[in-house]
């Protein structure tokens, strides 16, 4: 049996034990070419429809922690089984996607998984749904429980408004102003200015 020990095992470094027999019915049945990758900034996961012959594939980021890696999980596979029942005939985040990957949150709540801060965060959500886990603020914030922290490390609405920030790369920005949802920051280097969502992670930077 070691081929179905394998992913068994992998699996388990990434998402809760009670999930993963869950998951691996849903990767099995749908011939899913599951890939983890590097940490990317812009987005935790992506799903990509099968072409050519190819299989389904779905990435997720490989430094989240184990309940942030399965909602992430269930969200693209959330859009695999949209593309299956309905293929580009939908919108990829309208009405039928969020009512299956309700039904499919639904159905990974029963298996008694998340910690109650994170179960109550999923609960306020299913109501309204949002396009990307990044969008869902308050669970975003409950989920950064769970992570390894690092103490430099902070939220964009944990800096004072005029106080300076730098990203990974060592990009520095001065923090402005909060417009509607997202907090107007200007490049130090060259005076542009972005939006950044308050959940944003980021260094602080003296000054």
């Amino acid at each position: 049996m070691p081929k179905k020990e394998a992913p068994l095992t992998y699996l388990q470094q990434f998402i809760p034990e009670g999930a993963v027999m869950l998951v691996l019915d849903y990767l099995h049945q749908f011939k899913v070419h599951l890939t983890v990758t590097r940490q990317r900034k812009t987005v935790l996961g992506d799903y990509r429809h099968a072409i050519g012959g190819k299989n389904h594939r779905i990435s997720v980021n490989g430094n989240l922690n184990k309940f942030s890696f399965l909602i992430t999980l269930i969200h693209e596979l959330a859009h695999l089984v949209t593309f299956n029942e309905y293929g580009n005939r939908v919108q990829s985040h309208g009405k039928e996607w969020k009512l299956l990957y309700r039904k499919m949150l639904e159905d990974f709540l029963r298996l008694h998984i998340f910690p109650e801060d994170i179960l109550t965060a999923i609960k306020k959500s299913l109501h309204d749904l949002p396009a990307s886990s990044c969008a869902d603020e308050g669970l975003m914030r409950v989920l950064r429980n769970y992570d390894n922290k690092t103490e430099d490390i902070i939220l964009v609405e944990q800096i004072a408004e005029g106080g300076l920030f730098k990203m990974d790369e060592g990009t520095v920005f001065r923090k402005g102003k909060k417009l509607r949802k997202r907090f107007q920051c200007t490049e130090i280097n060259t005076g542009k200015v972005y939006l950044f969502s308050p959940i944003y992670e980021v260094q602080p930077f003296p000054g």
